[in-house]
């Protein structure tokens, strides 16, 4: 489990692999990190100004307000994904382009708070999807033309790593800037 805090600071909580070594004991850690996700995320952006949020976590990065639409987006996305694994027998998801979905209109101007909320309601429904699973589905699988053949609780482990991620993007630039 990646908790470290990086020199990169396009990897500030260190890299993710899905081949990573992995232990079911892990799992009551992963969930409590994703529930943590949606305040964690609101935390990071409390009182930021519209100049703020349309500054980069890093030259050639997205904005901070692109970074909280795209998590909004890749937690929708992997959400369904995760359904699907548990409701279908090896179902294909599609890949979505979020560099290209970051460079919308709305993830380069909305107002995060659509985001933070759309955030907090996947998470919370992600959760209550989790806690209710039996043993056996969390190894029911999807494929993706991106990152393979994944499990369910490779899900949880990325997207709960993701959060942090993309969150450390925004608290360390707070820090580097003095926000």
């Amino acid at each position: 489990m990646l908790m470290r805090t990086g020199t990169d600071v396009r990897y500030p909580v260190g890299r993710f692999n899905f081949k990573d070594p992995y232990h079911a004991e892990d799992r009551p850690l992963l969930l409590a990190q994703l529930a943590a996700a949606p305040v964690n995320l609101r935390a990071a952006v409390a009182g930021l100004s519209d100049s703020q949020l349309d500054t980069t976590y890093r030259p050639g990065g997205w904005t901070v307000r692109q970074v909280v639409h795209h998590l909004a987006d890749a937690q929708a996305n992997w959400y369904i994904r995760a359904k699907l694994a548990v409701t279908e027998e090896l179902p294909v998801t599609k890949p979505y382009a979020e560099q290209l979905w970051a460079e919308l209109a709305d993830a380069r101007s909305a107002p995060v708070e659509f985001s933070l909320q759309m955030f907090e309601g996947v998470t919370l429904r992600w959760c209550q999807f989790f806690h209710s699973l039996a043993a056996p589905e969390w190894s029911r699988a999807y494929t993706n033309p991106e990152w393979g053949k994944l499990t369910v609780e490779d899900t949880l482990r990325g997207m709960a790593w993701h959060s942090r991620h993309h969150t450390a993007h925004i608290t360390e630039l707070r820090d580097r800037m003095r926000w």
